[in-house]
């Protein structure tokens, strides 16, 4: 058998290699940036369906001993320098730094874009729509708690479009730095204490719980104030220097929080996509089933539906829709010609490639 020493010589020397091999890899990258800038029509910086080809051969190349789910985050990591080689990238999310769409965030894109953390949704959308940022990531739908009001606003009144979804695991945390007994204040998001109710019920019932904007600005104020508590990520625990009293204290252990990836160029097809829509009908009896059997009929298949009331007339809703393919794909283009008939108004969202993974 080898000895420990000859063991990590050998490890040095695979390093060695690595390095070597990432940083060719670099160069290749570079080289790809220069034909970007030079060709107007060359695909954005960021491109969904190559990001979703590097990710899935990463995946089929993998023989193991390392899951899949530490490889894939190496090459978020290695995606994330290329962007930096080419242009860097500027993300707008939802903050301040700590919050759910930070780490969403950092998880999708990695350490070397540029981020921009904003107030409130809306905000993230305007960015984008003015160009001050490339992209944005803002949570559409979570688990538990079903849809972002905000986000579903706001993607009827901007221009935007969907490029990419991400899909966060999300685990809530008790962060303090006293003794829970001491604890007499909890601060964080109304869907946080939705999330986790139960615990709060049984275990903390007579704490008087206080909404936030976001759950690291609930962060914020426990780190500030005494003889409180916020529930929020482990990542606002360290950044604002935090103790995890209690870990993971959501009522279902299997949260998972979707965040659509927001920008203003579309995503091409990868051949395992979705399509959203929003659409309004007329207050009629089934004015609704005729749109959706537009998309029965031609064999496609809807993965989401949501509603939301008009703002502009009364007893009208706005119905948002995902379906299986992508808007170039025949049966969803037929699809959405027919439903169109029976609509008021129909807008694509955009086409973006189906998340293969939780983060």
């Amino acid at each position: 058998m080898s000895s420990l020493e000859e063991l990590r010589q050998k490890i040095d020397a695979i390093d060695q290699e690595l390095v070597h091999l990432i940083n060719e890899r670099a160069k290749v990258v570079v080289e790809v940036g220069k034909i970007k800038m030079a060709d107007r029509n060359a695909p954005p910086i960021y491109a969904p369906d190559r990001e979703r080809a590097v990710l899935s051969k990463v995946k089929a190349h993998n023989t193991g001993p390392l899951p899949d789910r530490c490889l894939l985050a190496i090459y978020r990591e290695l995606m994330s320098g290329s962007f930096y080689l080419e242009k860097p990238l500027r993300i707008a999310y939802l903050g301040p730094e700590g919050s759910f769409s930070h780490t969403a965030a950092l998880l999708k894109f990695g350490q070397c874009v540029e981020y921009e953390p904003l107030a409130d949704i809306r905000g993230v959308f305007n960015e984008i729509d003015r160009e001050h940022c490339d992209l944005g990531i803002v949570p559409v739908e979570n688990s538990l708690a079903g849809g972002i009001i905000e986000t579903l606003d706001s993607l009827i009144d901007s221009s935007v479009l969907i490029c990419g979804e991400v899909l966060l695991a999300v685990h809530h945390n008790l962060l303090a730095n006293c003794a829970m007994d001491e604890i007499r204040t909890i601060y964080s998001k109304p869907e946080v204490f939705t999330q986790c109710h139960q615990w709060l019920s049984e275990t903390m019932p007579r704490v008087e719980t206080i909404a936030t904007a976001s759950s690291a600005q609930a962060a914020k104020k426990a780190a500030e104030e005494p003889k409180t508590a916020a529930i929020g990520a482990a990542m606002a625990a360290e950044l604002y220097n935090l103790k995890v009293v209690c870990q993971n204290i959501e009522d279902v252990a299997n949260n998972v929080t979707r965040f659509f990836v927001i920008g203003r160029e579309p995503a091409r097809p990868t051949g395992d996509d979705k399509t959203s829509i929003v659409f309004s009908t007329a207050h009629k009896a089934g004015a609704l089933v005729d749109v959706l059997k537009e998309f029965q009929q031609n064999k496609v298949n809807l993965t989401n539906i949501e509603s939301r009331p008009s703002k502009k007339r009364e007893r009208e809703y706005y119905f948002f829709v995902d379906c299986q393919g992508h808007q170039i794909d025949k049966n969803v283009t037929a699809a959405i010609a027919c439903a169109k008939k029976h609509c008021l108004q129909l807008s694509i969202l955009g086409s973006f490639p189906r998340a293969i993974e939780v983060l």
